[in-house]
């Protein structure tokens, strides 16, 4: 039984909806497993718990909002 777990910043319930459907249809189609066969979830972590180059994601955020208006 395929399993498909993503990891992401918080998202929309139709964000959720449209990533397990797509992703179980190409997972399926690519190997040729019936998609009744996939589980899927979805684990969403707040900004301050991820980091990029020493930086909290939503610090990242607010600095290229800032510069890219």
């Amino acid at each position: 039984m395929p399993y498909i777990t993503i990891e992401s910043g918080i998202l929309s319930d139709e964000q959720k909806e449209q990533l397990i459907k797509r992703l179980t249809e190409v997972s399926s189609e690519i190997m040729n497993v019936p998609q009744a066969f996939f589980v899927t979830t979805i684990k969403e972590l707040p900004d301050k718990n991820f980091g990029i180059g020493g930086k909290t994601i939503d610090k990242v955020k607010a600095e290229y909002t800032r510069t890219h208006k």
